[in-house]
């Protein structure tokens, strides 16, 4: 198992950000010595140097008189201390600071042979001194380890301890900002799995956060909808077969007992209807399946419908712009169907109207009657399914209830849009608009021309 498959994103952040931040500190760090500190060290260590080599030499020409007082301006001004004799116990450097190395080396140079050095514990305190040549003999100066103020080595180690912790706290900040959402959405996702209705996540926060939420809500909805559809899908059959079954099963018992040629075709309709029926509900399961598109024309397909439909020649009228359209010409073929039927069988006998027409970048196909129409409040209740109407639209004239509900849901997964309206003068008014591509209104375009 991989490292990061068992650390939590709050964990994994924190290690990213403390690494990355760990590299970036080295190297500004090492570009700040290389041009920066290092040039500065040479520099000062040089300027000290020049300081320490004037007062030995100072000294040396002073008059024996003067040089107490010389001493004291020296140590309060400069913290320099000056002595003849070489220092007691004096051991090597420890060499801890770049600065000593850069500081005997510009002695040495200045004085034209090697230098020595060494230290010493002075009242608890640690010394360097260096043996610098003052006219015919050497003079010792020294000074406090305390007066080299920079320290780069503790600066870069503060530092990164600081800017770790610190990456540290705003790493667990933003993975808790951006993991609490996260668990929401994985929660709402387990709750939803179990069969459960999530409570809506609020589509705030980041862009993408806000998004994702967004289409866990839609997808929430649409399972919603799936499983009532499922339901009354399952509920509607179980009911709307009970009916013929109970008919078939007193036809066959009747056929047993004494058959004839009326209860014969009885039970062959009883047959038909539920064949039908499950015909429409396997449609309706299906009508979220793809299909691949084809270029049609659209008055054509409208020909070919109509003579299709037994009778529905001399009752339904055309008036078809000439539309190349690209569409799943099923999908199309079967919404048309039902809206022809729905207008041919409730529409009072009366004339159709079947009329195709693009208006702002859409192709409306509106298929209209003379019937006795739909009220107002059941014009989109009509679309779910077995849902039919007690008045002109009801079982007894053979519909499934399901006709409407195929419609609607061929329509939307194409992402066309249909619908029911009252029409001018009396009837219905069922229409379904299409959008318009650049082929089909390419096609459009030069037939007008």
């Amino acid at each position: 198992m991989k490292l990061s498959s068992r650390l939590s994103l709050t964990q994994q952040n924190a290690l990213l950000l403390v690494v990355f931040f760990i590299a970036f500190e080295l190297l500004v760090a090492s570009a700040a010595t290389y041009f920066l500190m290092l040039p500065m060290a040479r520099r000062s260590a040089a300027d000290l140097a020049g300081l320490m080599t004037l007062s030995a030499q100072t000294w040396n020409e002073l008059p024996p008189v003067t040089r107490p007082a010389f001493e004291i301006e020296l140590a309060r001004s400069h913290a320099l201390a000056l002595r003849a004799e070489p220092p007691q116990n004096a051991g090597p450097p420890p060499w801890r600071e770049p600065y000593l190395h850069f500081l005997v080396a510009s002695l040495s140079a200045r004085a034209g042979e090697p230098v020595a050095a060494s230290r010493e514990q002075i009242q608890g305190e640690e010394w360097f001194w260096v043996s610098l040549p003052a006219g015919s003999g050497r003079l010792s100066v020294g000074f406090p380890h305390s007066r080299i103020g920079p320290r780069p080595i503790h600066a870069l180690l503060a530092s990164l301890a600081g800017g770790a912790l610190l990456t540290l706290l705003a790493a667990w900040w933003l993975a808790r900002r951006a993991t609490r959402p996260l668990q929401r959405l994985q929660e709402a996702a387990t709750s939803l799995g179990c069969g459960r209705t999530p409570e809506r996540l609020p589509e705030t926060g980041p862009r993408e956060i806000a998004a994702l939420s967004r289409r866990f809500n839609e997808m929430a909805k649409q399972v919603e909808d799936l499983l009532a559809a499922r339901t009354v899908l399952l509920a509607g059959v179980s009911h709307d077969l009970r009916t013929p079954l109970a008919r078939l099963r007193l036809g066959v018992e009747m056929l047993v007992r004494k058959p004839s040629p009326e209860l014969a075709a009885q039970v062959e309709s009883d047959v038909e209807a539920m064949d039908r029926l499950i015909a429409d509900v396997l449609t309706l399961a299906r009508g979220l399946g793809h299909e691949v598109e084809q270029q049609v024309r659209l008055a054509e397909v409208l020909v070919e419908l109509v003579g299709a439909i037994p009778g529905a020649t001399d009752k339904v009228q055309i008036e078809s712009a000439d539309v190349t359209l690209e569409v799943p010409v099923g999908a199309l073929r079967r919404i048309l169907v039902n809206l022809l039927e729905n207008a041919l069988r409730y529409g009072g006998g009366g004339p159709v109207t079947l009329r195709a027409e693009v208006k702002n970048g859409l192709c409306c196909i509106s298929v209209l009657d003379r019937g006795p129409g739909i009220s107002p409040a059941e014009l989109e209740a009509v679309f779910r399914p077995f849902y039919r109407l007690e008045a002109s639209r009801n079982v007894s004239t053979g519909g499934s209830g399901l006709g409407l509900a195929i419609v609607h849901q061929l329509a939307a997964a194409q992402g066309w849009q249909v619908g029911l309206k009252p029409r001018a003068g009396g009837g219905l008014s069922a229409w379904l608009e299409i959008p318009m591509r650049r082929s089909g209104m390419a096609a459009s375009r030069e037939a007008s021309s």
